[in-house]
């Protein structure tokens, strides 16, 4: 067995699968090896279709050495896809829901074919919650997803299988997607590096133009910077009939994780944007990197983006819900979906989002402008924004779950076709904000279309990691890559492996 396997990075392995030190049989063996002797304990993967994955590596692995497959970046190199929005055709597309169990993808997502150009080799798909809703990974159809780093703690979501497999050195890389800091939110959790893109780097296309109104964007989870960096590069770029293009970078950002990046003017805050509590150590994490910013060379001064966050907060619940509803609807009319076969959290957003008027909702998302405007007012003055990632460690497994009094009277609301009544009672709206107030620094990024990663620089006094989020203008990946990798170089964390994993 291919020993070393978990310890090397995406790019290490590519580069020894290109030189023929290693085959890629060898390789996804190592990644099996992994997922079997691991998933049990963390339910991370929910779909292995490892026996078609070993052909293809057995095929790749008798091309001549110049066959023009061998010169991909990542030729060889095993894969995970989240599974929703990274589709392969024939393959489950449940979106964690057992309204879809059985459904099989028609068609090749578009971002898949591009890392499969790349020359990744997608074996399987993590677990996520029911349509990728929360921030931790729980769904009814797979049971929930547990933190490499303890057991009884969520990895976070809705990337949470993702992340859970990345941590536990089952794949290097894994797909990954953020509505409202589903990257970024598991990287924390997990003790990753999770960017997310602007919003139109990466094409949704050709199955959708936007998904979430142009908040959500997908990219990957990875333990190392460069890794992050070089992936970007292989998937960046509009398809035809998207909402619109987006200028590319001067140069690959493989390139900008080599690179020292200038000295930066950044902003920080530990305040969260809800006035909700922030853990001490979350918030002391945001200090020490302050100084280890200083160390640097960067100025770094209490700033923050003149922003209403109880505004914002509305905004990003609003086009939750509405969209909610939308999915559901079309699980109905495409896949003859029953109300039973959704979880009642997700029937409940719905029924939030079936009794948000048309004008409502154009009023929420009429805000988003606004919201970019005052952030890119603070980037005049401030290259970055820097805050915790999360205000508080990773919940433990059912933590958030609703009082048993709750869920009745849910159940019994929606039972009655009464779910209109929600809304006005507040109930679902107020459970879905004491979530965000645990994670309520990641949405202006998501509604601002801005580019954002969170960094795994830390760990709280109980061993588990605690990341720390910055965010760059529009279009300004390379700057977060620049300073990732100072950081990282700064500050090792790749090697870093929950005990029991290693």
């Amino acid at each position: 067995m291919f020993a070393e396997y978990a310890a090397l990075d995406a790019t290490a392995l590519a580069a020894l699968i290109a030189r023929r030190e290693v085959a890629s049989v060898e390789v996804l063996q190592a990644a099996l090896a992994r997922l079997d002797a691991i998933n049990p304990r963390i339910r991370a993967v929910v779909s292995d279709w490892r026996d078609s994955a070993l052909e293809q590596a057995r095929a790749f692995d008798a091309l001549p050495p110049a066959a023009p497959e061998r010169a991909r970046p990542f030729a060889g190199v095993p894969l995970l896809l989240k599974d929703l929005g990274q589709d392969l055709r024939g393959r489950p597309s449940t979106w964690g829901s057992r309204a879809r169990a059985g459904v099989l993808a028609r068609d090749t997502s578009g971002v898949v074919a591009r890392w499969q150009a790349a020359g990744l080799l997608p074996f399987g798909k993590t677990n996520l919650p029911e349509f990728a809703l929360k921030a931790v990974t729980e769904p009814a159809l797979f049971g929930p997803c547990r933190n490499p780093w303890d057991l009884e703690r969520t990895p976070g979501g809705s990337s949470g299988g993702a992340a859970a497999a990345v941590a536990a050195g089952i794949v290097p890389v894994a797909g990954a997607s953020d509505g409202g800091g589903s990257i970024r939110i598991p990287a924390a959790y997990c003790g990753l590096f999770g960017l997310r893109p602007s919003r139109g780097r990466v094409s949704e296309g050709p199955e959708a133009d936007e998904f979430w109104d142009g908040a959500s964007a997908t990219h990957v989870l990875t333990r190392s910077v460069r890794d992050s960096a070089a992936l970007l590069d292989a998937v960046l770029g509009s398809t035809p009939g998207d909402p619109f293009t987006v200028a590319p970078p001067a140069r690959a950002y493989a390139f900008d994780a080599l690179a020292a990046p200038p000295r930066l003017r950044i902003g920080f805050s530990v305040e969260s944007p809800l006035g909700t509590e922030v853990h001490p150590e979350h918030a002391a994490a945001v200090l020490r990197t302050v100084e280890l910013l200083r160390e640097l060379g960067h100025a770094a001064e209490p700033a923050a983006p003149a922003i209403d966050g109880e505004q914002l907060a509305q905004s990003y619940l609003g086009i939750y819900y509405g969209h909610v509803a939308a999915d559901l609807r079309q699980c109905k009319r495409e896949f003859g979906a029953r109300e039973r076969d959704f979880e009642p959290d997700t029937r409940a957003l719905a029924a939030i989002g079936e009794s948000l008027a048309a004008p409502a909702f154009v009023e929420l998302r009429r805000r988003w402008n606004g919201f970019a405007r005052a952030l890119a007012a603070f980037h005049a003055r401030h290259d970055l924004y820097l805050t915790p990632t999360t205000a508080q460690p990773a919940a433990r497994i059912g933590e958030l779950d609703a009082p048993a009094w709750q869920r009745a009277a849910l159940r019994a609301l929606l039972g009655l076709g009464l779910g209109g009544l929600l809304r006005h009672s507040g109930t679902v709206e107020q459970l879905a904000r004491a979530n965000l107030a645990r994670t309520p620094f990641t949405q202006l990024a998501n509604l601002t279309g801005t580019p954002a990663m969170s960094v795994p620089l830390h760990q709280g006094a109980d061993g588990l990691p605690v990341g720390v989020q910055f965010i760059a203008p529009w279009g300004r990946e390379d700057l977060l890559f620049q300073l990732g990798a100072q950081l990282e170089a700064a500050r090792p964390w790749a090697q870093r492996l929950p005990v029991g994993t290693a």
